[in-house]
């Protein structure tokens, strides 16, 4: 009976190293494309065939990274996991996804079950619900390469990727002033969650900056929620002197807004301006379509898994425990807030 191939194998009939033919085989970036294919013929017409439990013995390495996030059904999300993967399927990596459906109970399920699996990396962007947060330093005490993308937060020191939220906010706030709009709300998210904290900040700061005084009872506290938007709208509506625009810290409560302004009869932008948060697809095929802040998803994705990788292949996690990458946000003027001429 012949022996098996081996990358050793394969290694020698080229005259290279093995870690040269196991990096060309996961398609690592810093592998030459002409040796990648020099390594992929061989393999081919020696029919070698990976052995991916012998592989993650012998390195200590499963190649699997695991990502928690808040919602599949938020637009935003997959567009960044979208971003996770073509990095990381470029860098021989596999992911594993989970769910958290905005419960801190979930998100510590999906934890135990990343670090069940021995995955090499996780990325996880906070539930809305989550104030204890032993379980990331659970992670950290067994030197798991952990990095927060989007909801990140600064009661215990990990690397993350996000969007500068507070100029983002202060963007959004400072284009409704541009319109025109002279008493601006706020609908903002759970203040617990550090993105939410900062657009209120963002908010404010906008307001102050053009000398317009802060009502207390222009801010709503909001649940990310299409609901959330519609009750804002009917509480602002009861108010002796109701705002004449509203922004909303994400884009689901200001499509909540939209629908209820628009059920009681509030012409969109000419009475009632609206700005959103995080470009959700669905903002430009409403009606009218809605004014909002990109957050570059895709590429928040990307720096993501970059920034794991460089902890996976460094080893050592307590060095980059300050690692922040820090976006720029891209205000999208649409329908929502733009006034007609008069």
């Amino acid at each position: 009976m012949s022996s098996p191939i081996t990358i050793t194998s394969i290694a020698k009939e080229l005259n290279i190293t093995p870690a040269t033919v196991s990096r060309a085989l996961r398609n690592h970036p810093r592998i030459s494309a002409k040796t990648k294919l020099s390594v992929q013929r061989v393999a081919d017409r020696l029919n070698y065939r990976r052995n991916k439990i012998a592989t993650s013995l012998r390195s200590g390495k499963t190649h699997m990274i695991g990502v928690i996030i808040p919602s599949a059904e938020i637009n935003f999300f997959g567009s960044v996991v979208h971003g996770i993967e073509r990095v990381a399927n470029a860098c021989g990596y596999n992911i594993l996804m989970y769910q958290s459906n905005e419960s801190h109970e979930q998100e510590v399920k999906g934890i135990e079950t990343f670090l069940a699996a021995r995955v090499d990396g996780i990325l996880v962007s906070i539930a809305k619900d989550t104030v204890n947060c032993s379980h990331f330093m659970e992670v950290r005490r067994r030197q798991v390469p952990l990095v927060f993308f989007d909801r990140a937060t600064d009661d215990i020191p990990m690397p993350s990727v996000v969007i500068d939220d507070f100029r983002g906010a202060y963007q959004a706030t400072e284009h409704l002033i541009q319109q025109g709009y002279q008493h601006i709300a706020h609908v903002s998210g759970p203040q617990l969650i550090k993105v939410f904290y900062d657009r209120l900040k963002g908010y404010m700061a906008a307001l102050q900056a053009h000398n317009i005084k802060i009502n207390p009872r222009y801010v709503y506290p909001g649940n990310v929620s299409i609901q959330s938007g519609r009750e804002a709208a009917t509480y602002f509506l009861s108010l002796p002197q109701p705002p004449d625009a509203v922004y909303a810290a994400e884009d689901f409560t200001a499509l909540g807004l939209i629908k209820e302004m628009k059920s009681q009869k509030i012409r969109i932008p000419e009475q009632f301006g609206i700005v959103g948060f995080a470009n959700e697809l669905f903002g430009e095929h409403i009606s009218p379509t809605l004014s909002t802040v990109d957050q570059q998803t895709v590429l928040m994705g990307e720096e993501s898994f970059k920034l794991l990788l460089q902890l996976v292949e460094q080893g050592d996690v307590e060095t980059a425990l300050q690692q922040r990458v820090v976006l720029e946000p891209i205000l999208i003027p649409r329908e929502s807030s733009m006034r007609t001429a008069t």
